[in-house]
């Protein structure tokens, strides 16, 4: 996983490195919210995001709240780092946008743990993701009949906008993506068939 640090703090930030990259993760360290926000605007920007809550100029609650202003369809996964472990900044953080936090200085195991329970968040919002464009593609494909379908009672032809009588497969083959085959049911086989019929 590409993950995005933005930490003014040097030896902060040469933790967060090294831990990271020892679990196999590639680390892209930035140290300032400016930095942090330019790597977002990219084209392969990280999706997962680990944010120093303080940091000069754009802090970490800014980069959320800019972060959830953007529409799309894959968020990344912000982790935000603080030294405030007060209820009212936990409820701060999350309310910008962030989606789990972590207090400084942080302990290595804790912060593998929820790396990796966001790493674990961001596949299931991937398999969401493709699963919700194989229905979109899936309704493409259908053509629905809807309203009132004026039929003959006796033989059975549709009446179309136009005023024009035709036969049931032939509305049906124009209208869905119906295909049709001939044949003969089990109570139609023995009996005779009119020529127009077949």
């Amino acid at each position: 996983m590409r993950i995005l640090i933005a930490e003014d703090d040097f030896t902060c930030r040469a933790v967060l490195t090294a831990v990271l990259e020892k679990h196999a993760h590639e680390v892209v360290a930035t140290r300032d919210g400016a930095e942090a926000w330019a790597a977002l605007q990219g084209p392969d920007a990280p999706r997962l995001v680990i944010l120093d809550w303080m940091m000069p100029g754009m802090d970490g609650i800014e980069i959320c709240s800019r972060v959830r202003g953007v529409d799309t369809d894959q968020p990344p996964y912000i982790l935000l780092l603080t030294t405030l472990n007060e209820k009212l900044h936990v409820a701060q953080g999350l309310d910008s946008g962030a989606n789990d936090y972590l207090v400084k200085p942080f302990d290595h195991i804790e912060l593998r743990a929820r790396v990796a329970a966001g790493v674990r968040m961001l596949a299931m919002q991937d398999r969401l993701v493709a699963q919700a464009d194989e229905l979109h593609a899936a309704l493409a494909q259908v053509k629905t009949l809807r309203g009132m379908v004026p039929i003959c009672c006796h033989c059975k032809r549709i009446r179309d906008d136009q005023n024009y009588w035709s036969r049931v497969e032939e509305y049906l083959t124009a209208h869905t993506e119906a295909v049709f085959s001939h044949g003969l049911c089990p109570e139609c086989e023995g009996k005779p068939q009119p020529r127009n019929q077949l």
